[in-house]
């Protein structure tokens, strides 16, 4: 098993920053719909103001996962496998609708993300108790 310094494998701490990476974007994202709601003339503002909250919230969601992730927190991993399993359909959808730079980015962080989580060096680190309290 490879492992950093720190004793974490490198498979959990490329994990924790494509959680990272990916959490940074919908806080940008989040951010650009809510400035561009409040200084622009949207349609709906309600609707816009929905979506910037649920990519602010998403994105603070996937800094703790991989915060949790980058401290080897049994917990994380779980809601870190979901969110990328989410992430596949919906970057089919992108690549279907011939959105490419979007799609296909996104299939590739959540293929290295769920590569990685479900590595033997991640299941050991994040499921064996490795003496890292979850409180």
């Amino acid at each position: 098993m490879i492992s950093s310094s720190a004793g974490r494998p490198v498979t959990v701490i490329v994990a924790a920053a494509v959680l990272t990476a990916e959490g940074l974007l919908a806080l940008v994202l989040g951010g650009y719909v809510a400035v561009e709601t409040l200084v622009g003339k949207p349609t709906d503002t309600v609707t816009s103001l929905a979506v910037a909250g649920f990519g602010l919230v998403t994105g603070a969601g996937l800094l703790w996962v991989a915060w949790g992730l980058w401290q080897t927190l049994r917990w994380s991993r779980g809601p870190a496998v979901v969110t990328q399993i989410f992430a596949l359909p919906l970057a089919i959808t992108l690549i279907q609708s011939e959105q490419y730079g979007y799609g296909v980015p996104l299939v590739a962080a959540a293929a290295v993300a769920l590569v990685t989580l479900l590595a033997p060096s991640s299941t050991r680190a994040l499921m064996d108790g490795d003496g890292r309290s979850d409180t």
